[in-house]
């Protein structure tokens, strides 16, 4: 197992790592909207969702892999009624690519944030 680390991203807050890599996996911790250089993303949930994405792809990045490998992404909303806005950030941001998915609506989330994700993406095949 390898763990990932990249100033690209937030630093851990508590005892984990921003992602591991294991057999060519790479598993992505929670991530919340947080600017690893200005901190919290206090803006609405569009705005905070394209923080968590850009994260996830740093980190993803730092491993060596790239959008196209990420397969599966799971999304926590603190109030499902912002899915379609949340939906239409994730579309943008993936385009053509569609990794599995679960959402799940959760509250409150960390600091009274509007959502979180973690991510698997898998090194070895490209797309």
């Amino acid at each position: 197992m390898r763990v990932v680390h990249t100033d690209q991203a937030p630093a851990p807050g508590g005892h984990y790592s921003q992602a591991v890599i294991h057999d060519g996996w790479i598993f992505v911790s929670g991530q919340l909207p947080i600017d690893p250089v200005k901190g919290p993303v206090r803006g609405d949930v569009d705005v905070q969702t394209g923080q968590v994405l850009q994260n996830i792809l740093s980190i993803v990045e730092a491993a060596g892999g790239s959008k196209s490998q990420i397969v599966k992404i799971t999304v926590y909303v603190s109030d499902i009624s912002l899915w379609d806005r949340v939906n239409t950030v994730y579309g943008r941001f993936f385009e053509n690519h569609r990794p599995a998915r679960s959402v799940v609506p959760v509250c409150p989330l960390h600091y009274g944030f509007q959502v979180e994700m973690d991510a698997v993406a898998f090194l070895t095949e490209q797309e």
